[in-house]
């Protein structure tokens, strides 16, 4: 077999065994979120990030709920990396944006941050602050789903079919698993463009 169809194996695999209720209460928690007037971050690193960006712009266009990513902000992040260090930078971040109890903070990673091992530790630190202020908390992540998975009000762990495709495999799952949530019919509030315009 070639790597193209395992690896296409290992998505059909993954796809056949997502959580559905999980993604259900994610549903849930946003449809609650939207009618309370709560703001949305996410918050990623790396392929995390990236992915954030990309989900602020449909959360916002199509569900028409108020959301942000500290990572979109290049000047800001770095200007917090350098002067406060690494580990700080998105809870003193979620602290200015005045994150509180109505709000819901929303991760994509791949191992959901873990202290011990030194890795996130800045998703971990934005975590704890937002338990702290009594925010929702949501992700979709990787393997075991690290301190995300543990403290998350819903969290959906890409399943592991080949260790050594977690990474690809979760980064790619986590924008099929919004583009479902921004156009259920419980969550989207605007056509999207092609889905609108007549032939």
């Amino acid at each position: 077999m070639s790597h193209v169809q395992a690896y296409l194996g290992e998505a059909a695999a993954i796809l056949g065994r997502l959580d559905v209720p999980t993604i259900q209460k994610m549903v849930d928690l946003l449809v609650a979120l939207r009618a309370r007037g709560g703001r949305l971050f996410f918050l990623g690193v790396g392929g995390g990030a990236g992915n954030a960006s990309h989900a602020v712009n449909d959360f916002r266009k199509i569900a028409g709920i108020e959301a942000y990513t500290p990572t979109d902000n290049v000047s800001e992040l770095t200007a917090r990396v350098n002067d406060d260090g690494w580990a700080s930078v998105f809870s003193r971040w979620l602290e200015v944006s005045r994150l509180e109890s109505r709000d819901m903070v929303f991760v994509f990673s791949v191992g959901g941050g873990d202290l011990e091992r030194n890795v996130s530790p800045n998703l971990v630190e934005a975590l704890r602050y937002a338990k702290d202020k009594g925010a929702t908390i949501c992700g979709v992540v990787g393997r075991d789903g690290g301190y995300t998975a543990k403290v998350a009000d819903a969290c959906l762990i890409i399943p592991t079919v080949n260790p050594a495709t977690v990474t690809p495999h979760t980064e790619s799952f986590q924008p099929l698993v919004w583009h479902l949530l921004v156009s259920h019919p419980a969550l989207q509030a605007s056509a999207t463009k092609w889905e609108s315009v007549r032939r």
